[in-house]
């Protein structure tokens, strides 16, 4: 393998608090059962009252203060995931969303938007932030992610995930362009999917506190649930070997996971597929498992 040093964002900063309370802890007190080649970039996620959540919702109960002081003892990046893309301006005085804004502002952290009245907003009230442009956007189009790359408010852009192939003229990026690509690996949403967009909206609006039906997705396999199995079989994925091979030698070094609603058994699966060396993934999962504070189910 290539040894080009890589960071992944990890999904569930407020939904797996219990979780990375023990992960967090593995990884910095035996550093050798991950690989040297990647780091932890970011712990990204959002409470489930928070009105400028987007991407899911429903999920992530911990408590505030509890979560950002984990964060800081373990020296990692907070991301708030703000992507509702639906806000209007008299959503932006929301005191829950302030608030999380002030707990957790610092040059550590980040915000995820997806709505530029919302980074217009942060952009001058929390200045201490960096911003990512959301996947929740759906650029699927390389010009439209040559052009977001270009912005200067944002340090990352977030692709659509059927962007991923693209290897080609994703190598003709710039190397500032390419600095700030980060990719979404393990989507099992279907490849085809004319509809993603919609789903999005229908987040932003229930976060809204609107009254609106569950988006009936229309992937042929939407009645399995996610399954990480499923997602390395999508045109999309983008595995160890990708990451190693073809993506990290052309220049990228982001790579991000998604899995904030899923259980903490699966989210351990692919930290283990992603980070941990095969030898250890026995240690890990016994280490994870036995700990008596820690429910994977």
């Amino acid at each position: 393998m290539n040894k080009h040093k890589i960071y992944y964002h990890l999904p569930g900063l407020f939904e797996f608090y219990d979780f990375y309370q023990v992960f967090l802890e593995l990884y910095r007190q035996h550093r050798e059962y991950f690989y040297d080649w990647c780091e932890i970039g970011s712990i990204y996620g959002a409470p489930a009252d928070a009105i400028w959540g987007g991407g899911r919702v429903g999920f992530g109960d911990a408590d505030a203060k509890a979560v950002a002081k984990l964060m800081r003892e373990h020296g990692i990046s907070a991301r708030l995931t703000f992507s509702n893309s639906l806000l209007r301006p008299e959503h932006l005085q929301d005191p829950r969303c302030n608030r999380l804004c002030e707990l957790f502002a610092d040059s550590q952290n980040g915000i995820i938007v997806a709505s530029d009245l919302l980074l217009s907003y942060l952009m001058e009230k929390y200045p201490q932030f960096y911003f990512v442009s959301s996947t929740t956007k759906v650029l699927t189009d390389f010009a439209e992610l040559v052009t977001e790359c270009n912005r200067p408010e944002f340090r990352y852009v977030v692709p659509d995930f059927r962007l991923n192939p693209e290897t080609e003229r994703l190598s003709n990026m710039s190397p500032q362009q390419k600095a700030k690509v980060e990719f979404l690996c393990n989507e099992c949403c279907w490849f085809d999917c004319y509809d993603r967009k919609a789903c999005y909206e229908n987040v932003s609006r229930k976060s809204l506190g609107e009254a609106v039906e569950d988006h009936i997705c229309v992937s042929p396999t939407a009645e399995r649930g996610y399954r990480l199995s499923d997602a390395m079989n999508n045109p999309g994925f983008i595995g160890l070997h990708e990451i190693q091979n073809i993506y990290a030698p052309r220049g990228f070094a982001q790579f991000k996971l998604e899995g904030r609603g899923l259980g903490s058994a699966v989210l351990l699966e692919m930290l283990l597929y992603y980070m941990v060396k095969p030898q250890y993934h026995l240690v890990v999962r016994e280490e994870i498992y036995l700990d008596s504070m820690l429910d994977l189910f």
